[in-house]
């Protein structure tokens, strides 16, 4: 009984312990720095000492429950096992705690993200928060300004997390709360100390997957603490599965954290400054820790599965606190000022300002093949892609297993050109001409998605990923779960697939709107590329695929679907041609390009390119669907002579015996009646000569 008492209390101090660190952390920072103090700067206003100390306060609060709220949801879907072998989909009591505590952390998430809207306009406008008309400037900041839309769209994300883990009871529902906890990162990363620097959407991209590591990594750590009276003989195969993420985890918040620090970094000397100082710190914790975990776990984990829970304790202290202590540090360099480059801070660009770089050179042939602007989101997407292809192909043929060389060659192919679409010539240009913004699109959403579908990644992954035994949900789990959800099946339906394949692009380049945001806009971006690249998959997998999960149409249909989906395709493209209304025309006037052709005659050489970027697509798909048809008959063909083979020509016989009976019934029919063998002139003579 006092051991159980002891363990509460314990779970209880660490928890409790775990934000207080992180505020004392990034306050001490903050201080340090000099960022509670009053800018002292006369003619600009001062919001008070409520907003200086507050912001970082409820900032770091908001960091911590939104970290545990990932980590605890990840923990429940793909650490711990089911209660019982009959009930693999309800959740069990180990699973339903981890879901309460990432309710009761979501909720904090929601409420600390709706103060910090006012804490962040009182700072941003210098505006006390008991001055008169406060309430109304405030609503109007976050309604208006991008800003404030950032952080009403993050507690929005945390009250809708909030609502499904009260919702969920099912593994199924507690997966798309899942993904919806990971989206609601997106925000924080936007405002993060990523946000303000010139190259601000790649910090951006790396401060995602920054915030995603953590996420799983602490807020993993606070919820084994919670959950671990629950787990009772599970503890050991869950934290064991738990490492093994957290050692992903380390390699991509160190990895991510190094390239950010690149980024902000002008300069060696810009190391010494407070930005650069609260950095280094900051990294060379997670790096010691990395290091320290990896020895400590070999040695813990024998002492863990032997029921040692001294072992666990130790475990999760030591790196809770150093976990907590960065999150606090990054929470300070969100109130730190990045070091400005060699030569002091210059005025921007019009280009610059709008485009967070330099606007590139003039675009020539060679340049199609030479220019990169590496994107921090997709490229190491795209790097992953091949080498879990690569890996996965391994694998099988170690266990003597044949897997066809041209469906490797074929997601090489799709995943080369997905990383050259978004890093290369079409990334490079896609903001400032719109003839490569079509590249970049018809690429992504025409003929990267056929090289990926024939590589049938969905049969490799089934094949190479191992099965749980003990009612968790691993990724070979979870992908079974996805492909045969009711959505991927309606949205994969060949004709829904088709329509959305084309309305999507009619709708994109009609309305000027989400064209010229997905210009603007990070976010509008990101999600235009994954949308098109999702819907081309779905069209091209509902066609000429062959993975398990979706229904697909007779082989006549499919070809009718793709000549009219292509046809309706090339439609779009010449009414794209014969349009005299330039797309986004503010933006791109406001890009003052200097060199190239005119606005329209680069829109004209954009939809060319559009209609010819469908044909090569159209010819790989149409030569697939002939050799899949083929094959298919192939099969078919042999499965009859098996089963004829088996049943001594059953069917054969049976099919000469339905002739014979044919033949017999007609000789029967066909015997020539007594008037047939007469001349007709007789039988009219006698019909004449009656009355």
């Amino acid at each position: 009984m006092s051991a159980s008492i002891g363990n509460h209390a314990r779970a209880a101090a660490v928890a409790l312990a775990t934000p207080a660190w992180a505020v004392a952390v990034a306050l001490t920072a903050a201080g340090l720095v000099g960022a509670l103090a009053p800018l002292g700067i006369v003619g600009l206003p001062d919001p008070g000492a409520a907003t200086r100390v507050g912001l970082p306060l409820v900032q770091t609060l908001r960091d911590v429950a939104a970290l545990t709220t990932v980590g605890a949801l990840v923990l429940a879907t793909t650490c711990v096992p089911a209660a019982r072998e009959a009930e693999l989909n309800k959740l069990s009591g180990a699973q339903r705690r981890l879901v309460a505590l990432a309710q009761f952390a979501a909720s904090a998430w929601a409420l600390t993200s709706g103060l910090l809207i006012v804490l962040v306009y009182s700072d941003v406008s210098g505006t006390a928060l008991h001055a008169p008309g406060f309430t109304e400037q405030a609503v109007f900041f976050f309604v208006r300004f991008e800003l404030g839309r950032y952080a009403l769209w993050g507690a929005g994300f945390a009250a809708l997390v909030a609502l499904g883990c009260a919702m969920s009871s099912r593994m199924g529902g507690v997966g798309v709360t899942t993904v919806i906890a990971v989206v609601g990162l997106w925000p924080i990363a936007l405002t993060g100390h990523a946000a303000g620097i010139l190259n601000h959407d790649e910090a951006v991209n790396l401060q995602m997957f920054h915030l995603l590591g953590i996420a799983v990594w602490m807020g993993g750590l606070v919820s084994l603490v919670v959950v671990r009276r629950q787990l009772g003989g599970g503890l050991g195969p869950t934290v064991r599965r738990y490492s093994t993420l957290a050692g992903w985890c380390v390699v991509l918040v160190t990895m991510s954290g190094l390239f950010a620090a690149w980024l902000r970094l002008p300069s060696i000397a810009s190391v010494a400054s407070p930005y650069g100082l609260l950095l280094g710190m900051k990294l060379t914790a997670v790096s010691a820790l990395a290091g320290a975990g990896w020895w400590q776990r070999r040695r813990t984990m024998a002492r863990l599965e032997a029921g040692d829970s001294g072992a666990f304790w130790w475990l999760v202290s030591v790196e809770l606190a150093v976990l907590s202590g960065t999150a606090g540090l990054g929470v300070a360099l969100s109130r730190t000022a990045p070091p400005a480059p060699d030569g002091g801070a210059r005025p921007l660009t019009a280009s610059e300002s709008l485009l967070g770089r330099s606007l590139p050179e003039p675009l020539d042939a060679a340049g199609w093949f030479t220019s990169w602007d590496l994107d921090t989101l997709f490229l190491p997407l795209g790097v992953a892609g091949i080498a879990w292809y690569l890996w996965s192909v391994r694998r099988l043929r170690r266990r003597g297993a044949a897997w066809a060389w041209w469906r490797t060659t074929s997601w090489v192919v799709g995943c080369l050109l997905f990383l050259w679409a978004t890093n290369g010539a079409p990334g490079a240009y896609g903001r400032v001409l719109f003839s490569m913004h079509m590249v970049q699109h018809m690429t992504i959403a025409t003929s990267v998605p056929v090289f990926l579908v024939l590589g049938t990644p969905v049969t490799l992954a089934l094949r190479t990923l191992r099965r749980r035994d003990d009612g968790s949900q691993g990724p070979r789990e979870w992908l079974l779960g996805v492909v045969h959800a009711l959505p991927v099946q309606l949205l994969g339906h060949p004709i829904v697939a088709a329509v959305m394949f084309v309305v999507s692009m009619v709708v994109f380049y009609s309305s000027s709107s989400l064209f010229e945001a997905s210009l603007e806009s990070h976010t509008a971006h990101v999600l235009m590329t994954l949308h098109f690249l999702l819907a081309g998959y779905l069209f091209a997998e509902s066609v000429v695929g062959s993975d398990p999960g979706l229904r697909r149409p007779p082989y006549p249909l499919r070809v009718l679907l793709v000549m009219v989906t292509f046809g309706f395709h090339a439609l779009f493209a010449v009414s794209l041609m014969a349009t005299s209304t330039v797309l986004a025309r503010q933006w791109f006037e406001a890009l003052s390009r200097p060199w190239g052709r005119s606005l329209a005659d680069d829109q004209y050489l954009g939809a060319s390119l559009g209609w010819a970027l469908g044909e090569y697509p159209l010819a790989v798909m149409a030569a697939a669907l002939l050799v899949s048809w083929v094959r298919a008959d192939g099969r078919e063909r042999r499965r009859f002579d098996r089963r004829e083979a088996r049943g001594q020509d059953r069917e054969l016989t049976a099919y000469n015996n339905y002739l014979g009976a044919l033949a017999r019934a007609e000789e029967t029919r066909g015997a020539t009646p007594p008037t047939m063998g007469r001349r007709s002139e007789d039988i009219h003579q006698e019909q004449g000569d009656r009355p």
